[in-house]
């Protein structure tokens, strides 16, 4: 499929708000000043340039032609006085002279100019350098019996003080760059702020301290955002209230048939009443855990190799055989105890289907990888997706006898997502299923 110009450009575009509105100011201030500093260039220049070498050869033409009408050395001494005295020009007359054969370097503009104006007002051989004096033009015209030789000062024939404007444009533009620098990062910066307050509450960190700032629309758009937060805590609050109320309701009756159960003799009838029982407070608190989702929990400073430490040390006493690789210093803001619960979530869903179960914790950049390979049998890859649905459950891949609600990988995910991270199944190189648990830092 062929690349549109528009989506070519794009990819070399910045991304960032900053560096377009940077983007908006600099190119138009830079296509001017290239189009001015053209026309001036082209017109203003080449102009001036043109009516001072039209001026200078004009004084040389007429120092030619009152020499012609006396060529005498009194003429000629009288002609050079009057031209370094009147006309700041060096002027000399060589008999039996001749013009060089050497070609003298291009000089541009300024070669073509008086070379132009020689050949309309005076007509007769010549040669001219500009190149070899840094002050002076060299002019040679030949006439009947020598040569004429002018030195006028550069500053007279060419404008050469044309770097003056380039550098004041250049020097304004600069200016007004800064100033536009300065008031843009300040009108950026509240919009920086709400993003990443934004973002703090995704992962349940604290924003308390964000207050609305900037122009009006970004003041609208904080407002809204706090509104939204509190709405959001509002119904947090009435779910978790409810859900306390249920789970208490639903307690109650459980209590009770166990009282029932303890009452009576043991056998294997009660025994598996007892199972049944026990199954069920566990369903219940998966349910409300999932319905609950993450719990209202502040986050910290936690040293994630020393939490990786503690899991490995619960599933070790499970019976589970689980090898930890960590690196030191991973430390990020988390909700501990619900982190826990995520990580504890994967590593005893490895640890039910598989022999050997292995942690390893990197840090990639500015986020830390999280991964737990098993050496089970692993999930078809038509369903890494599917088991992350609330209440799915495999048919084949893992063996349902070991129980469960299917919620466990559903709250590991919700619970990495509200960290601002997410959890990727793929085939582990052990042989079984690996989990990847990506968190940025």
């Amino acid at each position: 499929m062929p690349i549109r110009p528009f989506q070519l450009m794009k990819r070399f575009l910045p991304t960032g708000l900053y560096w377009r509105s940077l983007m908006i100011i600099v190119v138009p201030m830079v296509i001017l000043q290239a189009f001015v500093t053209y026309v001036f260039m082209e017109r203003h220049w080449q102009m001036v340039t043109e009516a001072l070498s039209r001026s200078a050869v004009s004084d040389i033409a007429m120092l030619l032609s009152d020499h012609e009408q006396d060529p005498t050395p009194e003429t000629a001494a009288r002609i050079s006085a009057e031209a370094s005295t009147h006309l700041s020009m060096s002027v000399a007359f060589l008999p039996q002279e001749k013009l060089p054969n050497v070609t003298p370097r291009d000089g541009g503009l300024l070669d073509r100019s008086l070379a132009d104006e020689v050949r309309a007002r005076i007509g007769r051989p010549f040669w001219i350098d500009t190149t070899q004096y840094n002050d002076y033009v060299d002019i040679r015209i030949a006439y009947d019996g020598g040569v004429m030789r002018a030195l006028p000062l550069r500053s007279h024939v060419y404008a050469a003080n044309s770097h003056i404007f380039i550098v004041w444009m250049v020097a304004a533009s600069i200016v007004l760059i800064t100033v536009a620098l300065l008031f843009l990062r300040n009108q950026i910066r509240p919009i920086e702020r709400l993003a990443e307050a934004a973002e703090d509450f995704g992962m349940g960190r604290n924003v308390e301290k964000f207050k609305p700032q900037g122009a009006s629309e970004v003041r609208r758009a904080a407002v809204a955002f706090l509104q939204m937060r509190e709405r959001i805590q509002r119904q947090i609050e009435q779910r978790t209230a409810m859900l306390a109320g249920v789970s208490h309701d639903l307690r109650t009756p459980l209590t009770r048939f166990k009282l029932q159960l303890a009452m009576l003799k043991d056998s294997p009838e009660t025994e598996e009443l007892r199972a049944d029982v026990r199954e069920m407070e566990r369903m219940l608190e998966d349910y409300l855990d999932f319905v609950r989702g993450t719990p209202r929990e502040t986050s910290q400073t936690t040293d994630l190799t020393e939490l990786l430490r503690e899991i490995q040390g619960d599933a070790l006493r499970k019976g589970q055989h689980v090898k930890l690789e960590a690196d030191e210093n991973l430390t990020l803001p988390l909700r501990r105890n619900a982190f826990k619960r995520c990580l504890t979530n994967i590593v005893d869903n490895a640890g039910k289907y598989a022999e050997h179960v292995w942690v390893t914790a990197i840090r990639d950049g500015e986020d830390i990888d999280i991964i737990v390979d098993d050496d089970g049998a692993g999930i078809p890859q038509d369903q890494l997706e599917e088991v992350f649905r609330p209440f799915y459950r495999l048919d084949a891949a893992r063996n349902l006898d070991e129980g469960g609600t299917g919620l466990g990988l559903a709250i590991a995910r919700d619970i990495a997502h509200g960290h601002g991270g997410d959890i990727q199944l793929s085939r582990s190189p052990m042989g079984g299923l690996r989990a990847v648990i990506h968190v940025p830092v």
